[in-house]
């Protein structure tokens, strides 16, 4: 006879993801702090060989304790609403939002400059959730994505060129990878 499965709620573990990956990314900015922001230095750095290496750590670094803060709570809410949903599909989300900023900021912003922050994957996760329930035709999350768009969509002029200092380019594929992640992902409808 099978035993029952006790399996933790998707909710909670999203929760737990999350939490954990907030965790991590004030964890190394204290690091970067320590080191006088050497880190900062494995940011995306446009068209430089070795600045595809930032492809992977970007999203992970900030420009300081301001940076981090102000990601901090879009990255909860939103990467939380991405992963509640379903863990799996999620997961698969946010490492196509997170290849695609990063290779499209790597590609386009101008030379010789850094590019790091976890608003690459703020501005995926949010077009991920609004598009993502069109492209499944599932009412519970068209009316997420509406909601998310009317609570969050203001940050979407983000990916305008704009403020000195701000990876308008970072935001703009962000947010490509987002719409990407949902139109790939749609055949990925399991809740777990």
């Amino acid at each position: 006879m099978p035993t029952p499965r006790s399996s933790t709620p998707v909710w909670q573990q999203a929760l737990a993801v999350v939490g954990g990956f907030v965790v991590l990314l004030w964890a190394l900015e204290v690091v970067d702090t320590a080191s006088g922001h050497q880190l900062d230095g494995y940011g995306v750095r446009p068209r430089d060989d070795e600045g595809l290496v930032g492809i992977l750590f970007a999203p992970l670094l900030h420009g300081g304790w301001g940076h981090l803060s102000a990601n901090t709570v879009p990255v909860l809410v939103l990467g939380f609403l991405v992963l509640a949903t379903g863990l799996t599909r999620g997961l698969a989300a946010t490492g196509v939002i997170w290849v695609v900023g990063g290779l499209g900021t790597w590609l386009v912003a101008p030379a010789n400059t850094v590019h790091l922050g976890a608003s690459v994957l703020v501005f995926g996760w949010l077009t991920y959730l609004v598009v993502r329930g069109f492209v499944n035709r599932r009412g519970g999350e068209i009316a997420l994505g509406i909601v998310v768009l009317l609570v969050w969509g203001g940050l979407l002029w983000g990916v305008l060129p704009g403020a000195a200092g701000v990876s308008w380019q970072g935001h703009l594929f962000g947010a490509v990878g987002g719409v990407v992640a949902a139109w790939s992902g749609r055949s990925l409808r399991s809740p777990a």
